[in-house]
């Protein structure tokens, strides 16, 4: 069986372009964005259709306001954001401009998306701009997202467009040639390349190392992540390096490059976006009872397999769902808030309109408002 055929066929490609490819130490590199801009046009010529997710922003910005680091506080990497989230989207336009192809900028935040409402809108506009012909161009908006960018990267951003867009295909652009069997040592021989990656496992999470990049976010741990979370989503990833000449046009070819991540078992769209976007607001400790009901038998999350409860939660909102242990094995939206799963917790489905006055129904999460995470 030729697993790269997956690559060959994808008629939607999500392309993730870490800074590390763009700039040299926030110098932007234009023939690589010269290029790339060329395979994505040749792509979309062949009738697929390409989203670009770009980093590269706070590297532009911090190279035009003369500084050598990418910001050393919070708001100085905003400032380099905003300075340089203009040029990224120029240079993009014009590269693109050239082989006739239109470009939409799309800004988003993880707070943003962790709202459904605003996650189905993203997804509204950026396949409308893909039906269009036009080549979306994402990115994180670092000039108002703090956190994002203390802890966030293009590389789980790109795996949540999989997921916005129905890709079947993410390409991730780095400044390595794949995932090695074990992390290069400096001087030493380069470790061979793992080829195919049926199951992110542990032996595949020791083989990941960090980012090198003062300029980048994310390292091998992250990259992981995306194709995990691309997976879910039923789509594969390949992860490339980015400098090497026609890579792109190879990997959609279906040539041995890099590093493929086999897809697995795709969520239904709400499940990975709660599983992968939405960020839980609190905490629910089930009895091994629960968790075994919920995890090996399909079952809703009743009162009585409550244990405890953490952190300050309303109706509808995410929440983890932890073992006696303490592993996070799920997450689920809740019937009830925290306040009235404190007072209902441990107690029979009958009681809890005795209890609350009122009843949400049976279940604290419906099984259907369940995703497993393991």
């Amino acid at each position: 069986m030729n697993e790269r055929k997956v690559a060959r066929n994808a008629k939607r490609i999500v392309v993730k372009i870490g800074s590390g490819v763009l700039t040299n130490g926030g110098t932007l590199r234009p023939r690589v964005m010269g290029s790339i801009a060329g395979q994505v046009a040749g792509l979309l010529d062949a009738g697929r259709e390409v989203v670009l997710v770009s980093s590269g922003a706070i590297a532009l910005g911090a190279r035009s306001l003369g500084w050598s680091h990418p910001g050393r506080s919070i708001p100085e990497k905003q400032a380099a954001a905003a300075v340089g989230q203009i040029g990224l989207a120029e240079l993009w336009r014009r590269r693109l401009d050239r082989h006739g192809r239109m470009v939409g900028q799309v800004l988003v935040t993880r707070t943003g998306l962790e709202d459904r409402e605003r996650f189905l809108n993203a997804r509204h506009t950026l396949t409308t701009l893909l039906g269009l012909g036009a080549v979306p161009v994402v990115n994180e908006n670092d000039t108002v997202a703090t956190e994002e960018i203390r802890f966030g990267d293009n590389d789980n951003l790109s795996a949540t467009v999989v997921n916005l867009v129905g890709a079947s295909l993410l390409v991730i652009l780095t400044d390595v040639d794949g995932l090695y069997e074990h992390p290069p040592v400096p001087g030493e021989t380069t470790p061979a390349l793992v080829t195919v990656v049926e199951k992110i496992d542990a032996r595949v999470k020791r083989a990941a190392g960090g980012s090198e990049s003062a300029f980048g976010r994310g390292g091998m741990i992250t990259k992981l992540e995306a194709a995990r979370s691309a997976s879910q989503s039923g789509a594969a990833t390949v992860l490339c390096n980015g400098r090497q000449s026609g890579v792109l046009s190879r990997v959609a070819a279906g040539e041995e490059v890099g590093t493929l991540f086999l897809a697995g078992s795709r969520l239904a769209g709400r499940k990975h976006w709660l599983a992968y976007t939405a960020r839980p607001r609190g905490r629910i400790e089930l009895d091994a009872g629960a968790v075994s009901a919920v995890r090996k038998r399909g079952r809703s999350l009743l009162a009585a397999g409550i244990k405890q409860v953490e952190g300050r939660f309303g109706i509808g909102d995410p929440v983890s769902c932890v073992d006696p242990d303490g592993l996070v094995f799920a997450r689920g939206l809740t019937a009830y808030g925290a306040d009235e799963i404190e007072r209902i917790k441990g107690r029979k489905t009958g009681e809890i309109d005795a209890v609350l006055g009122y009843s949400n129904g049976d279940e604290v999460i419906h099984r259907d408002d369940l995703v497993l995470l393991d």
